[in-house]
């Protein structure tokens, strides 16, 4: 989305590109698209938060609860917000505090 422009994903089928002529389907592109950056962007932030608690754990560092506390947070923001399965959630948390303590 550059420059305010709308940049729509096509699919390509078997007889060329297709595009949504559907006011409702072009928004759902959107919206999907939107929804898939935020996703990302928060995914991103998650796995650096944990490798940063796993690398204080194995350095020793000082304030590697504090990381830790922080990954947590993180896991725990997105399993609310639906990018982890509160098991898979509950399951990184318990290997960083194993870890940690």
């Amino acid at each position: 989305m550059e420059n305010g422009a709308i940049i729509y994903s096509c699919t390509v089928a078997k007889g060329g590109v297709t595009m949504p002529n559907i006011k409702s389907a072009k928004k759902r592109v959107i919206v999907n698209q939107t929804k898939a950056q935020r996703n990302k962007s928060r995914n991103s932030a998650l796995k650096t938060a944990i490798k940063k608690a796993n690398a204080a754990i194995e350095s020793g560092a000082e304030n590697r609860n504090e990381l830790v506390k922080i990954a947590i947070k993180k896991i725990d923001q997105a399993a609310a917000k639906g990018l982890l399965h509160k098991n898979n959630a509950a399951h990184k948390k318990s290997a960083l505090t194993s870890k940690c303590n």
